[in-house]
């Protein structure tokens, strides 16, 4: 099983592993979380949308592990490094630090995101980040489920143009490389998606009227990497002690993107 997972990663750049949580577990993040966005935005990150915008009321999380005087905040730490999504990860990478928690609500309505690589935001040297993406609601098109690129990974990192503001949230986007083309994703609750840092991806706007796409995002770097932007730092090892790597800085390949990972 193992070697299957190392073998699709190392061809296509992303693997799906089916049910890595079951059915109870997805409802605890999924109920942790929803009540943290009733009556708190403190771990949101301004994407400067309208008052009127779904994203307002449900903005995405970004490194809630480091609220640990929260249940969110407590619940990202214990999965971001649970040895299901760990094992996986050390697998594709070798040893390797926590970078990022997510979270996205993504309600009905709400616009999607611009294709992107997650590297040219996290800026790991000098390998990549690796993103496992827990699907917590059954994902599809419809919803707003992930679109990827299979095979990007071996491609340089694509430097962003403008995106369509009627379709993404996020204001630039990265062509897809020639001769490659993008795939649908779809996901049940629980099921996984380990992505390379190159890998093109990204999603539609979520065209139901009572569907979520929520999900819970985390990055990785290999344990080796000699530099990260300084937004990701502290970094966190398995044990769960941090430690800080040297700030990235020059602004990378396509100038300076080391922010939250859109």
């Amino acid at each position: 099983m193992t070697q299957t997972v190392v073998d699709i990663y190392r061809r296509d750049g992303i693997v799906q592993v089916p049910q890595v949580l079951g059915p109870a577990e997805v409802e605890r993040i999924k109920s942790v979380f929803m009540e943290q966005v009733a009556v708190d935005h403190s771990l949101a990150i301004d994407d400067g949308v309208p008052d009127d915008d779904p994203l307002a009321k449900f903005p995405r999380f970004v490194h809630p592990h480091r609220a640990d005087g929260t249940e969110a905040g407590k619940l990202s730490m214990e999965l971001m490094l649970d040895s299901r999504i760990l094992d996986v990860v050390q697998a594709l990478i070798g040893p390797a630090l926590g970078a990022q928690s997510m979270f996205y609500f993504k309600p009905p309505g709400a616009r999607g995101q611009a294709l992107h690589q997650d590297n040219t935001f996290l800026r790991a040297d000098p390998e990549t980040c690796l993103a496992a993406w827990i699907a917590i609601d059954d994902v599809d098109a419809d919803n707003g489920g992930l679109a990827v690129v299979p095979g990007s990974h071996k491609t340089e990192l694509v430097c962003p143009e403008p995106a369509d503001l009627t379709e993404s949230f996020t204001s630039v986007e990265v062509p897809i490389p020639d001769g490659l083309s993008r795939v649908q994703t779809r996901m049940q609750a629980g099921d996984v998606l380990f992505f390379h840092g190159s890998v093109v991806h990204g999603s539609r706007p979520n065209s139901t009227a009572d569907r979520f796409r929520r999900s819970l995002i985390f990055h990785y770097i290999p344990e080796d990497s000699v530099e990260i932007a300084a937004f990701y730092n502290p970094l966190v090892r398995p044990d769960r002690r941090e430690t800080i790597l040297p700030e990235a800085i020059g602004g990378g390949p396509c100038g300076d993107y080391a922010q939250a990972e859109p």
